[in-house]
């Protein structure tokens, strides 16, 4: 089994790799798990009161509470147990002092809870919500948690074992200990009602299709946004009312597009970013709301995503499809293996005029992050420049996996495979913090100016004089400088493939 490697060499070795000087970041520390090559370290809060960090590791079972007083230095002061009555945690936050776990049930489709603890580990309270609550979010003020509510299925095939999505509204105004819920629904939604949401679950209706994914808060707390990442939609709450009050479908990325291209083979020879005829559905996985200039914006990490179906994959390589020649007069080119033959494509669309061949190509995620205005109408995207941004300043490791390392091995599937995401502010500047899950890797934009984002930095804290170090990375939760133990801004790196946390310090040069 691969081990990480946690020498002095593996922090000094961490680099930061910079388009933009203004943006200074510095890995202060790493907490470890020792769990490794498993679902560990997946999601981390800190929480300004205690100074303390709390970290999920599913596979484990189990919730780590760690001592960030000296960010340098880390210390577990506790573990939660969650054997037995969860098959894991799956995400955790902290606002005002208070913490809350998400907790599936001991099955995926049994219904789970949210517990409310303290900063000691000591348990509050135990809200029953819906099946598979797979992440948690306070409103600013801290009266209010959010929890969305996936609901996947054990079998996509087995009608009756889709439990139906939605989003927890947990009212805490009276304390963790009085805590009540109410569940948005999708129940009042139909196909019909929503043109160009994309649904697939064989027989599932509506909700039972959806999965909520993520929710970001708008800063009065009185709207929120989910991603519903299979669907490739965002759906809109009203959190005072507890009700879904639109579902929104964000539409394709023409990767045909100067600036809009990708790197598409992984028997390419290399790095090969170009324009293709493909359309990429966006997908996104994390979203974040942040209020700019008097305005709300979006920012969303498109990782896209299939379903693994028992009775098939959604996925399909173009190479094995039957191309319409009006619409692919160069299929035969196109479906070369170092083209666009080994590419992976959603076998549920493209056939638009119901012949049996494929007249559009729809794959999955846009391998960009995204700016999207509260209404959910897009802004801005980031094209191709994670992958130019990999292929130039990290070359060894573009499109690699995180776990071989293997340069080029991710291109035919989701590239660099935008996942996490944080914002906050740096000095005078906002900034949003993309992870790079395949990659191991940071990318830093400068979104001061929604409308025109700038690519700062490239980061990464893999080991590479020893090799591990942090992979994976899949929670990021960003520590605003007043909050700081150091006095400067942090953002904390969960890394689920090598059970690590790291702790990176965020200073302006300007």
């Amino acid at each position: 089994m691969w081990l990480p490697s946690f020498t002095l060499a593996a922090l000094l070795a961490a680099p930061v790799l910079a388009a933009d000087p203004g943006l200074e970041v510095v890995l202060l520390g790493r907490y470890s798990t020792g769990i490794v090559d498993t679902a560990a370290a997946e999601i981390s809060a800190y929480d300004p009161v205690s100074r303390r960090m709390f970290t999920t590791s599913a596979d484990a079972q189990r919730l780590d509470i760690v001592d960030l007083s000296n960010p340098r230095a880390p210390r577990l002061v506790k573990t939660l147990d969650f054997r037995g009555e969860s098959t894991g945690p799956t995400s955790v936050t902290t606002s005002h002092g208070r913490i809350a776990v998400a907790l599936p049930g001991p099955t995926k489709t049994a219904p789970g809870a949210v517990l409310f603890i303290d900063a000691d580990g000591n348990r509050l309270s135990k809200v029953a919500v819906g099946a598979l609550p797979d992440m948690v979010r306070f409103t600013p003020d801290g009266n209010t948690l959010l929890a969305a509510l996936e609901g996947e299925p054990d079998d996509y095939c087995a009608p009756g074992r889709d439990p139906e999505g939605g989003i927890a509204v947990i009212d805490v105004s009276r304390g963790p200990g009085h805590a009540t819920g109410r569940i948005a629904g999708f129940g009042a939604f139909a196909a019909a009602d929503v043109p160009g949401l994309r649904l697939s679950g064989p027989g599932a209706s509506l909700a039972q299709d959806v999965e909520p994914e993520f929710i970001a808060i708008s800063d009065d707390g009185r709207t929120a946004w989910a991603t519903l990442q299979e669907n490739n939609a965002l759906a809109v709450i009203d959190v005072a009312a507890a009700k879904v009050t639109r579902i929104v479908p964000l539409g394709e990325k023409d990767h045909s597009r100067p600036g809009m291209g990708l790197d598409a083979s992984d028997v390419d020879g290399g790095t090969r970013i170009r324009p293709w005829p493909v359309w990429g559905q966006y997908q996104p996985d994390v979203i974040r709301a942040a209020t700019i200039g008097g305005r709300t914006w979006l920012f969303t990490a498109n990782e896209g995503e299939g379903r693994d179906w028992e009775c098939g994959l959604e996925a399909i390589a173009v190479g094995e499809l039957k191309l319409d020649p009006t619409a692919f007069p160069d299929a035969a080119e196109l479906q070369k293996p170092e083209n666009l033959g080994r590419l992976k494509v959603d076998r549920t669309r493209g056939d638009t005029d119901g012949d049996g061949d494929w007249d559009q190509l729809h794959s999955f995620g846009a391998r960009s992050f995204s700016v999207w205005d509260a209404d959910g109408a897009p802004v801005w995207d980031s094209g191709d420049q994670i992958e130019q941004a990999m292929a130039r300043l990290l070359p060894a490791f573009f499109n690699a996996d995180n776990v071989s390392g293997v340069r080029d091995s991710r291109s035919d599937d989701k590239g660099p495979e935008p996942e996490g995401l944080a914002s906050g502010v740096v000095g005078d500047r906002h900034y949003v913090f993309v992870g790079l899950e395949r990659a191991s890797a940071i990318a830093a934009f400068d979104v001061s100016d929604p409308l025109r984002p700038r690519f700062v930095r490239l980061f990464h804290g893999r080991d590479l004089v020893n090799g591990g170090g942090d992979l994976g990375p899949e929670g990021l939760w960003f520590v605003d400088a007043a909050d700081s133990p150091t006095g400067e801004a942090l953002l904390l790196v969960s890394n689920e493939l090598s059970g690590t946390v790291g702790i990176w310090e965020l200073r302006e040069r300007r």
